[in-house]
């Protein structure tokens, strides 16, 4: 094993669980769903926390996983989740119900992101989350950017889109979709951004400005 690989399996296992996320997760697993790592679900609390974060949007609700992390977190934030699979988002109704999150802080939609997001207010959220349809990253972040406040972060999973994303000969629709965005980003004077390898890599945006 590289040390590479020793690094990420270390800082995977060093993260210690809620009960109700371990209890999503592995829900998650059985339904064939991949939720974020725990080393990437710990980084999205961290933020949450740090933000004081009140209005989160994610974009890919699965079973609830990454919401309960920032939710848990940030305890007075309010959660708008969007996705295409209401049986998914049923199973996270449930995890965040057992989890003692309040049903007011929670609004589940379904629907396809690319017809909601345009219906959301702008400049409104503190953190906007991306873990969805890798392809039409570069959109969601697009739409991310005019929803997050001035100052608010646009979070997006699987940046690293399993090693691909780093060798330049991977032009898979994903891949070179990713590698675009970080481009376009790295270029930019709108927004400030990190990638952080863990799990599969997360990105990291702050948009500037009052």
């Amino acid at each position: 094993m590289s040390e590479h690989d020793l690094n990420w399996k270390y800082v995977d296992e060093s993260v210690v669980e809620s009960e109700s996320i371990a209890k999503a997760r592995q829900q998650s697993l059985e339904l064939g769903v991949e939720p974020v790592s725990p080393a990437v679900g710990a980084q999205l609390a961290v933020i949450a926390a740090a933000a004081g974060a009140r209005a989160i949007i994610e974009i890919g609700t699965g079973v609830g996983v990454s919401g309960l992390c920032m939710l848990q977190a940030a305890r007075g934030a309010h959660l708008t989740s969007i996705d295409t699979e209401t049986e998914y988002q049923q199973h996270a109704r449930e995890h965040f119900t057992e989890a003692g999150v309040a049903p007011a802080r929670v609004r589940l939609i379904a629907g396809r992101a690319s017809e909601v997001l345009p219906r959301m207010n702008e400049r409104s959220y503190d953190i906007v989350f991306v873990d969805a349809d890798a392809p039409s990253v570069i959109e969601y972040v697009e739409h991310g950017l005019r929803l997050a406040k001035p100052g608010g972060s646009v979070l997006v999973a699987r940046a690293l889109w399993k090693g691909r994303v780093a060798d330049p000969a991977r032009r898979d629709d994903a891949a070179t979709a990713f590698r675009g965005l970080i481009s376009e980003l790295a270029a930019s004077s709108a927004v400030v951004t990190a990638i952080s390898p863990a799990g599969d890599g997360l990105l990291q945006i702050v948009k500037l400005g009052a």
